[in-house]
């Protein structure tokens, strides 16, 4: 086996939302003109997730600020041994910065922020305060800036992100039509109504009042699929059962302990509607659908934490702008934005060509 030109450790040990919008800069890195071994640092809650990445070559999980002496020596010594040639922090700690130093990564780079910047000798000045444009626009430009500072060639990544092959679309689509028992010829849309605490979203009733509108303008019925995240699972089942009260069709996602098994199913729906939550983002890496509800504080609107899909595929919304009302989702106009979801799903369409669903059944 042939050595890598380079070994490179990314780092973003944060949240899941937060590490799918590090995929388009992972993939900038693989796809440059070098043999690039790529390291990520993750936490034990998105390795999983991690080692289905197509641009990750190695998964080493970060045991946190509460790790025990015996963990955070064993983790300095992990990445002393693995000799990388750079270290990229998308998101500057001073922890991981003295990490990276104690490790003796020669070429340490993160944005230019806070005093952690004192461990990285190169850093890229982005003031993402601003919020002038995506998240994954500044990792991805992170990425860039790591590859000049390694003169190699490269350019930003475009989109899907996760990609699939057209078997794994069907035999998912196979897998949850057989689960759910749902119709082939008919779109399928998931709602995720939780927020797991990292972000304000639509009340469960607003969820439920908002797709009883879309419903009514669509010119056939969709399968509504509910995902629920750790002690979400009430609000999930009780919107079901509103729903299909009043005859919409509606069921649970069937429960997955691992986010990977919840991205493939995922991967075999049209379009997912949720706030600004990691199973957003992760069906922005799968290049499906994505409706988002986003505050308009600068700090988290829709333009900082936009998904990474094509634009065509891309719909957001945010209460107005204003000091009393950035945070306040009831006042997300729901008569426009049925609209625009109804006439998204209908230019989408269904997923998966039938017939070719049909003969994996039959297989």
């Amino acid at each position: 086996m042939t050595t890598p030109d380079l070994r490179v450790l990314v780092v973003r040990n944060d949240k899941l939302g937060d590490f799918m919008l590090s995929w388009p800069a992972l993939k900038t890195l693989k796809q440059a003109q070098a043999d690039i071994h790529v390291t990520v640092l993750v936490p034990e809650y998105t390795a999983s997730i991690a080692h289905c990445c197509p641009w990750v070559d190695d998964v080493i999980i970060d045991p946190g600020h509460g790790a025990s002496r015996a963990e955070r020596r064993h983790l300095l010594n992990r990445m002393h041994d693995k000799q990388f040639d750079a270290m990229l922090t998308l998101f500057s700690t001073p922890r991981i910065g003295w990490l990276g130093w104690r490790a003796g990564i020669p070429m340490r780079m993160a944005p230019a922020t806070k005093w952690a910047q004192i461990f990285y000798n190169h850093r890229v000045v982005q003031r993402r305060s601003q919020s002038l444009k995506p998240e994954y626009e500044y990792n991805v430009d992170l990425a860039l800036a790591l590859l000049e500072r390694l003169n190699v060639q490269g350019d930003a990544a475009r989109p899907p992100f996760w990609p699939m092959t057209e078997r794994s679309h069907r035999q998912g689509r196979v897998a949850l039509a057989k689960a759910c028992g749902l119709s082939l010829d008919r779109p399928w849309w998931c709602v995720h109504a939780g927020s797991g605490g990292s972000a304000v979203n639509l009340t469960p009733e607003r969820y439920a009042e908002l797709i009883e509108k879309v419903h009514a303008r669509l010119d056939r019925p969709v399968h509504w699929l509910f995902s629920a995240g750790p002690g979400e699972d009430a609000v999930a089942a009780s919107l079901c059962d509103r729903l299909t009260a009043k005859g919409i069709e509606a069921c649970r996602l069937p429960a997955s302990q691992r986010l990977s098994a919840l991205a493939k199913m995922l991967d075999a729906t049209d379009g997912l509607i949720a706030g600004s939550t990691g199973p957003l983002h992760i069906a922005g890496c799968l290049d499906i659908a994505t409706v988002g509800f986003y505050p308009a504080k600068r700090s988290a609107t829709s333009l900082r934490w936009q998904t990474c899909n094509h634009d065509d595929r891309r719909l957001a919304f945010s209460p107005p702008q204003g000091n009393d009302t950035a945070t306040d989702m009831s006042l997300i106009d729901l008569d426009a934005a049925s609209a625009a979801i109804a006439d998204l799903i209908m230019r989408r369409g269904a997923y998966t060509d039938v017939h070719d669903v049909h003969e994996d059944i039959d297989d």
